[in-house]
């Protein structure tokens, strides 16, 4: 796990293309079983509110994300309008190939071909992975690998079970194990049977950030990510104040008015 950290580090544009390339694959697969399927994970604490985390966000995507994969439904001027950024800044911090146009979608700079190759199928579009699977889960994913030496990876992961993706973000996050104990669990048939239970992680080798950076980290990718699902999300939050606002003046009006037309009528 250690040469694969250096690897990590000696590698880091590839990494960038192959991180949530191998991300969205394991959060796809419909052939592995979430580890807490229906239960509530820990709040992502996203707030697409905030405009720096998701510039932040936006840059991490185009780092770690778009190298692999696409967001057929968000173009460059979209995200530079919403986000205060002007075209020369698209340009220069998120768009990198240079005969790209501001107006375009974001496009995988993977060939298909090589995709299936190395992943087994297609790395899928991000626009709507966020309000596919939602926050919270994607931001527990980010955060749930351990070192798990019966996979062919050596790393499991606690939301996704069986997960075929690595740990690609190992050099940021750290390496760390998974603790468990052994629960007695009551079966349909009476029975009682001891399975294990989750009780915490422990990190065992340190990554390039402190666990409140890979925190920040993984919130304000989270964030652009479920702001790529609804840009319009923020706005259309802010306009439904006004709206109950008027709604709530236009009742008294019309109270007031009927109140009015038959203060005469017995």
């Amino acid at each position: 796990m250690i040469r694969f950290a250096g690897w990590v580090k000696s590698r880091p544009v590839l990494v960038r293309a192959v991180a949530v390339a191998s991300l969205a694959c394991g959060l796809a697969s419909s052939s592995v079983v979430a580890a807490h399927e229906g239960e509530a994970y820990p709040s992502a604490g996203n707030d697409i509110h905030n405009m720096a985390s998701l510039q932040r966000g936006a840059r991490n995507f185009m780092s770690y994300c778009s190298g692999c994969h696409s967001a057929q439904y968000v173009r460059y001027n979209r995200i530079g309008a919403d986000l205060g950024i002007s075209d020369d800044d698209l340009r220069a911090t998120l768009i990198q190939d240079p005969d790209t146009k501001v107006a375009e979608t974001i496009r995988s700079a993977l060939p298909k071909e090589d995709a299936k190759r190395w992943f087994g199928n297609a790395p899928p579009d991000l626009s709507l992975i966020a309000r596919s699977r939602g926050a919270d889960y994607i931001s527990a994913f980010l955060k749930g690998f351990y070192l798990d030496p019966s996979r062919p990876n050596g790393v499991n992961n606690l939301v996704l079970k069986g997960a075929a993706m690595p740990h690609v973000l190992a050099s940021l996050q750290g390496v760390q194990t998974a603790e468990f104990k052994m629960v007695p669990v009551a079966m349909a048939d009476g029975s009682t049977v001891k399975q294990p239970e989750f009780e915490k992680f422990v990190l065992t080798t340190k990554g390039s950030m402190t666990p409140e950076q890979y925190d920040e980290f993984v919130r304000d990718t989270v964030n652009f990510l479920v702001y790529m699902g609804e840009p319009i999300q923020a706005k259309r939050e802010s306009l439904g104040i006004w709206v109950i606002l008027f709604l709530l003046v236009f009742t008294a009006l019309a109270y007031g008015t009927k109140k009015e037309y038959w203060k005469d009528v017995k």
